[in-house]
């Protein structure tokens, strides 16, 4: 029988417990005096009355009614119907207040500084004494590791990558040609620098052509596992600070994406395409390249992209058309079938 917990102690390492006071402050929110020891977390379902939980789509109001938890995080609509033997932390933005809460209970594990006895690190390769560098993993010639970064095992951080501080690069990772800035989560398994899909066609059959621009991670950008990032050609692929991409999604050379931008898995973006800040884009969908997509546009799943997007646009389909329209026509493509 296997126990359905969250936070299993085979797999994670829990802190605490913390008071209650402590717990609202990490969830910058509010709550009433009281003495209590949380020991942890769990959903509204299974939480017990050490633990916190938090409601955040009203939909699962009457598990909150129900809750045995001692403190629920709840925004200030949802308050009063919260159990009288929960306390509640008081906030506008509940699941915000989760996620931080989650890492008061559950910090990232720090780095074990040191060079693992079996990775290869070349001459005139820089390792800050703080980093981690776990087994069989290599470091290149000129490559430069920051401080509190953490090489997973058989990762390979390529020649001349820098990696800035507190970077966390996954198992079996590839680096080349290369610059990441600070905080970047790369996950196990993606590729990034590698050359992109560049040739000329001739009658003697394909010419490739040089791939010469680097790869740019900036602060705080994830890169999901089994991820794909193409170096540039003609200029760099830039990933802008903050962006979050998911699992198995591949970047063509030259693709510059802006602040803050969130791409599903299996998304596939076509060289020297622009994504400004905030665009998100949902699973499966593709991107032509050499377009541009505005500010805060929002790109359905599964939708073809094949000519410019306005900023603030939400579109679906393929081809991609604004959401309205797109509904519009299923709707009256539902009553001709009907006819029929």
């Amino acid at each position: 029988m296997i126990e359905a917990t969250l936070g299993n102690p085979r797999f994670f390492h829990r802190s605490g417990p913390y008071s209650l006071a402590a717990v609202a402050c990490a969830a910058r929110g509010i709550a009433d005096e009281a003495e209590l020891l949380l020991e942890g977390l769990a959903p509204l379902q299974m939480a017990g009355p050490k633990e916190v939980s938090f409601l955040d789509n009203r939909r699962y109001a009457s598990e909150l009614d129900r809750t045995l938890a001692g403190a629920v995080i709840v925004h200030p609509d949802m308050a009063a119907r919260a159990p009288k033997t929960a306390m509640t932390i008081v906030t506008r933005e509940p699941y915000a207040a989760w996620a931080r809460v989650a890492a008061l209970f559950y910090p990232v594990p720090p780095p074990s500084p040191g060079i693992h006895p079996s990775a290869i690190v070349a001459d005139g390769a820089l390792i800050d004494p703080s980093a981690e560098v776990g087994a069989l993993s290599v470091i290149e010639t000129g490559a430069e590791v920051g401080p509190g970064c953490r090489i997973g095992p058989g990762a390979i951080i390529g020649s001349g990558v820098i990696l800035g501080r507190d970077c966390r690069i996954g198992a079996h990772v590839s680096l080349s040609h290369a610059l990441l800035g600070a905080r970047v989560y790369v996950y196990p398994g993606a590729r990034i620098g590698q050359e992109g899909f560049g040739f000329a066609s001739t009658r003697d059959g394909f010419l490739s052509v040089p791939q010469l621009g680097r790869v740019i991670l900036e602060d705080d950008v994830e890169v999901g596992a089994n991820t794909t990032i193409d170096r540039g050609s003609s200029r760099d692929t830039v990933i802008g600070a903050g962006s979050r991409l998911d699992n198995l999604v591949q970047i063509g050379h030259n693709v510059v994406l802006g602040r803050c931008c969130v791409i599903v898995a299996q998304v596939g973006i076509s060289g020297s395409t622009v994504l400004e800040d905030f665009v998100r884009v949902g699973g499966q969908a593709g991107l032509a390249g050499h377009l541009r997509i505005g500010q805060e546009a929002a790109i359905g799943a599964q939708a073809g992209i094949m000519s410019d997007v306005a900023p603030g646009a939400k579109v679906v389909g393929s081809p991609a058309r604004p959401i309205k329209d797109f509904f519009r026509q299923i709707a009256v493509l539902g009553k001709l079938a009907k006819k029929e």
